[in-house]
């Protein structure tokens, strides 16, 4: 875990920095993951980031999706962007390294790397835009303070 220093503008007034942790998960390429160029197809990775982030949401940052499910929310994506760098090959295992890098008032900004693991090189790397949402109506919810705080880590 590191921390990084981004931009939170989730009060609606002028934005504030706040510094913000990196937390790692580790996975290993899937043969279903393999696709006709015997690597990993590009839809494959923003898989691999939303396992890592449903991990680290419970275990890093104390508060699973069935805790933000019970209390009626959820979260959709709004944007989304990949840069491929290098391919994963079958058998191999990454690091998936995230951190907020943004909060607004009613969604968040991630970004990540996938890093292989046997020779540290950078495989991608992007963010995702993500969104609160009701979970019930699906239209977007402002941001409790308690989140905001369990996600200022």
């Amino acid at each position: 875990m590191s921390e990084e220093v981004a931009t939170d503008s989730s009060g609606g007034g002028e934005a504030r920095e706040r510094v913000f942790s990196t937390f790692e998960t580790l996975l290993a390429v899937r043969p279903d993951d393999i696709d006709m160029n015997q690597h990993v197809h590009n839809s494959k990775y923003f898989d691999y980031v939303l396992a890592a982030r449903y991990d680290q949401m419970e275990r890093c940052y104390g508060m699973s999706m069935g805790a933000f499910l019970e209390r009626g929310f959820s979260w959709v994506v709004k944007a989304a962007y990949i840069e491929h760098k290098r391919p994963l090959l079958m058998g191999e295992t990454v690091t998936i390294r995230t951190r907020v890098t943004e909060i607004h008032i009613r969604g968040v900004k991630v970004g990540f790397e996938i890093v292989k693991n046997d020779d540290g090189k950078l495989s991608a790397k992007g963010w995702l835009d993500y969104v609160m949402v009701h979970a019930d109506t699906g239209r977007p919810a402002i941001i409790p303070e308690d989140i905001l705080e369990k996600y200022s880590v």
